[in-house]
């Protein structure tokens, strides 16, 4: 279910950031004086770099893109107003050289670079960001934007303050507004505002469109695209970034994006050198990689845990009008908390990085990784496995054995299944040691491996599961990119979504939390909030949370300035700065 949180949101902010770098030499399409420049090893221009999707782009379209084979292309084809760099985790200029904050937290006003173009040497200024807004605010269109960018209720409002300078109205305070621009592609007016007009948006920049029909403000511009096989981009000459040298970025003249559907078959390719980079790829198969990096032109990087956090959950839902009698009976055993802690003590955190990730990764009892610094609340117990303890806890709560067999106090065998994806290996694996790890407290485990999109309908909508295991990943450091999974009436709020009101006491709390944390403005105030949130999650276990992978990346050793990171996309989120040797 990764992205659920594909985009951003922040610690708090100061009342103004200064345009990043100083002016530097012109060159032709471009004014020099708002160039951004980068820090960094100054590369060499030219070369070409190849890297595999495990599918095709559905669309081009940054406002209607949801698969991550779209978002990757799309990334290197646009730019934002305020980006988040993916090595700091903070907000730097980008499209805006610079903003202020208001007094209340309310109004930010966003400075624009000058003299910029998009690809197709078109300009851009304030009326391209007023007209992308209004598209991801248009509920007509659907964007999966639109949530973050509606505060206290109401949709941001977007001014025109003049030519080159823009404020954005709020309704409350907002703590990570400014992280809210990262991932906001900024659209060309000039070719999308007929169709959108017209009602045909949703049908523009599809991958079959003549190149010359698409611009946009970011490295690199669409060059070709052959169905089955490849989409090829090319430099964009009016790029507005510059290195310290003073030279134009990007380095690289092109980036062919090649489809390669198997994680396998993608570790192929990179290791005879088809492809220059290589990340989302397991544990197993990063051993494979590692026997030959020292000769094969290759090295690999192990980040440690990222944002991505797997767990288990109990179907919590209300079933009253699903017809599912016999889930609804195992509910009494799901909805008692000593029923959860006692799974939670039985289950082998260890077991599961040692056997599923060889090592490469990190055991968790709540949702914040030890790979987010900033938010981490290091007060939260780690308990070892204890099958002790477990039995301890079903005693406590009227259960007994039979047999071997754990039953509950009706005298009824405890036993249940457990959903995965079957596409996902690593995830089924986990289940399959949870239905171990069970077993030795008597407990009966099914594992029922299902296609993802039918797995997500049985959780989202038919409600037929008694548990499942999954995986989140957050697109930011940020608590506020976890709004949808922690509020009551959140769409990603697994275990029950879309409460009409909290069915429980410490969800009514948690809910008070992340409504406060979102409109306080002090990050230490904040932080005080999320903690709370996280030992709630830890204590009440509506997930019980498992295991953090690590993030892996591979390189060709010919790429320079390759910086892996933590956020998406982990190994091309600098890809204006990498050159080929």
């Amino acid at each position: 279910m990764g992205r659920t949180h594909i985009w951003a949101k922040c610690a708090a902010l100061g009342l103004a950031v200064a345009c990043l770098g100083a002016p530097t030499k012109a060159r032709a399409g471009q004014a020099s004086d708002d160039r951004m420049v980068l820090e960094g090893v100054p590369g060499h221009a030219g070369g070409r770099l190849v890297v595999a999707l495990r599918s095709e782009p559905k669309t081009l379209n940054p406002v209607l893109a949801v698969d991550e084979p779209s978002r990757e292309v799309i990334r290197c084809l646009s730019a934002d107003l305020i980006h988040i760099n993916r090595a700091s985790l903070k907000t730097e200029p980008a499209l805006a050289k610079s903003w202020n904050v208001s007094r209340d937290g309310r109004q930010y006003t966003l400075q624009l670079r000058r003299g910029l173009r998009f690809s197709d040497g078109a300009p851009f200024d304030a009326d391209d960001v007023v007209f992308s807004f209004q598209v991801y605010l248009d509920e007509k269109i659907d964007s999966t934007q639109r949530d973050l960018l509606v505060v206290g209720g109401k949709p941001i409002t977007v001014v025109k303050v003049d030519q080159y300078t823009v404020r954005f109205e709020m309704a409350q305070p907002y703590a990570a507004a400014g992280r809210l621009f990262d991932g906001v592609a900024i659209l060309p007016r000039h070719l999308l505002e007929a169709s959108y007009k017209g009602g045909g948006f949703s049908e523009a920049w599809n991958l079959s469109m003549a190149a010359n029909q698409f611009a946009g403000l970011g490295p690199f511009r669409l060059k070709e695209y052959v169905p089955g096989q490849q989409v090829t981009l090319e430099r964009n000459p009016y790029y507005w970034k510059a290195d310290r040298a003073g030279n134009p970025l990007p380095y690289l003249g092109e980036v062919m994006f090649l489809f390669v559907p198997s994680e396998d078959a993608q570790v192929i390719r990179f290791q005879a050198g088809d492809t220059d980079a290589l990340s989302r790829f397991s544990s197993e198969n990063f051993a494979v990689l590692q026997k030959q990096q020292g000769t094969k032109g290759y090295h690999l990087d192990d980040l440690g845990p990222g944002l991505e956090y797997n767990f288990l959950f109990f179907n919590l839902n209300d079933l009253g009008a699903k017809n599912l009698p016999e889930i609804a009976k195992k509910q009494s055993w799901f909805q008692d908390l000593r029923f959860r802690q006692a799974v939670s003590a039985a289950i082998d955190r260890d077991g599961i990085v040692r056997l599923v990730y060889g090592g490469r990764a990190t055991a968790i009892w709540d949702q914040v990784t030890p790979g987010n610094k900033l938010w981490v609340d290091d007060k939260i117990a780690h308990p070892k496995r204890s099958v002790e303890r477990a039995r301890e806890l079903l005693q406590s709560a009227g259960y007994s054995w039979k047999n071997g067999a754990l039953v509950d106090p009706r005298g009824k065998a405890v036993e249940f299944s457990i959903l995965t994806s079957a596409s996902n290996a690593q995830r089924t694996k986990i289940a399959t040691i949870i239905q171990d790890d069970l077993s030795q407290l008597g407990i009966t485990v099914q594992v029922v491996p299902l296609d993802f999109h039918a797995m997500v309908d049985r959780l989202q909508s038919s409600y037929n599961y008694e548990a499942a295991v999954m995986g989140l990943v957050s697109g930011d450091a940020d608590p506020t990119s976890e709004m949808n999974v922690w509020l009551s009436n959140g769409e990603t709020h697994l275990w029950h979504p879309n409460q009409a009101k909290p069915a429980t006491p410490w969800e009514s709390e948690m809910d008070g939390l992340m409504e406060k944390q979102l409109v306080t403005l002090d990050y230490a105030k904040r932080k005080q909030l999320y903690d709370r949130v996280q030992e709630i999650v830890a204590e009440e276990l509506p997930v019980i949370c498992l295991v953090s992978p690590n993030i892996l990346v591979g390189a060709a050793n010919r790429v320079g300035n390759f910086r892996p990171a933590i956020l998406v996309p982990y190994a091309l989120w600098n890809i204006d700065q990498l050159y080929v040797q």
